[in-house]
């Protein structure tokens, strides 16, 4: 299992906007480039991408929860 890190501090959201559905849910596939959130940084949005493929396991950072650089937001199945 691998962790997908926060590559700076901010606001990590789990979608586009409250309408949408998750970018992952448990047990979806996902590949290099992939994303999988968003951190909100003085009001501009910056894509948090998946580095590694296999299979999400779930989010670990809460959604609109505020997080640190290098803090886990979710992990993935190799």
């Amino acid at each position: 299992m691998a962790d997908i890190q926060s590559p700076l501090p901010g606001t990590f959201y789990h979608w586009a906007s409250p309408e949408d559905a998750p970018y992952k849910a448990q047990g979806d596939a996902v590949a290099v480039g992939d994303t999988i959130g968003l951190i909100e940084v003085m009001k501009t949005f910056i894509e948090v991408k998946a580095e590694i493929a296999g299979s999400f396991e779930g989010y670990v950072a809460a959604d609109s929860a505020p997080v640190t650089a290098g803090e886990t937001l979710a992990t993935v199945s190799g």
